[in-house]
């Protein structure tokens, strides 16, 4: 099972994980180092970021639901501003 998981959900989907309950983040442009204490799942309003990880990189873009893994370590390329809500599970 790979550390992130990266869907394109349609409308329904997104409504039966009620993410208008998620919490919001943006970030500009930059790059930082990040290790995830618990699953994170969020999805992408806005924005294209490349995140790096020991078993490869993976693009997200405007429109995915990203499921990162408790315990990833990466670092995030954030090459557009982000816009996204997001919830620890």
């Amino acid at each position: 099972m790979s550390a992130v998981t990266i869907t394109q959900p349609d409308q329904k989907e997104l409504e039966s994980l009620n993410i208008k309950e998620w919490g919001p983040w943006e970030c500009e442009p930059s790059t930082f180092d990040w290790e995830y204490d618990s699953e994170e799942w969020c999805y992408l309003f806005e924005g294209k970021v490349k995140v790096k990880t020991a078993d490869g990189d993976y693009e997200i873009k405007k429109g995915d639901l990203v499921k990162l893994a408790k315990g990833l370590k990466c670092t995030w390329e954030v090459a557009e501003k982000v816009k996204k809500v997001y919830i620890f599970k």
